[in-house]
């Protein structure tokens, strides 16, 4: 299972890394931050899509064609962390040596954007708070890597437990595995 999950996490990480690459140098030089959310979270499902291949792959070529839920989604969540793993180490790395001043530019886009959407002051004044909250929570490297964390992490789960629910094969009586994927 090592060598699998390792390969298809590797893959996984690869493709992830360089859709994060992508997005955030085209967000850094052009501020255009919701098509750049598309491409990121396209980046995302994409290298996912290694995970579902990654289980058939266990299931198929190393279990005999069996596999429990369980153990599908073991296998789904260990290539989600190591591809999770790689994007989080990827956006520290452009954050601290490339982009130091990526989060200063994403809030002022944020309270621009709400200032020319016409909300109240009341609004406008909540978004102030809440990019100052996030300046804030950047200051601390800890919880960098955690906000980046939840970024990826929780669409890799989801994907991990519909592939789950997809791959998973009991054998038949008699030893045959089940024909129903």
């Amino acid at each position: 299972m090592k060598k699998n999950v390792l390969v298809f996490g590797l893959l996984s990480g690869l493709v992830i890394t360089c859709f994060a690459v992508y997005s955030s140098i085209s967000c850094y030089y052009n501020s255009n931050f919701k098509a750049n959310e598309v491409v990121g979270y396209a980046g995302m499902l994409v290298a996912f899509s290694f995970i579902f291949l990654g289980i058939k792959n266990y299931r198929d070529k190393f279990n005999n064609g069996i596999i429990s839920f369980g153990k599908a989604f073991k296998v789904g969540l260990f290539i989600t962390l190591i591809a999770s793993s790689f994007y989080v180490l990827t956006w520290v790395i452009e954050y601290y040596v490339f982009f130091p001043d990526w989060l200063d530019k994403y809030c002022s886009h944020m309270i621009n954007e709400a200032k020319q959407s016409g909300v109240t002051q009341l609004e406008l004044n909540k978004t102030n708070a809440q990019m100052n909250t996030l300046r804030e929570m950047y200051k601390n490297p800890l919880f960098v890597v955690l906000l980046t964390y939840v970024e990826v992490l929780p669409v890799g789960l989801v994907i991990s437990l519909i592939s789950a629910l997809i791959l998973k094969r009991k054998a038949r009586p008699g030893g045959l595995a089940a024909t129903i994927a």
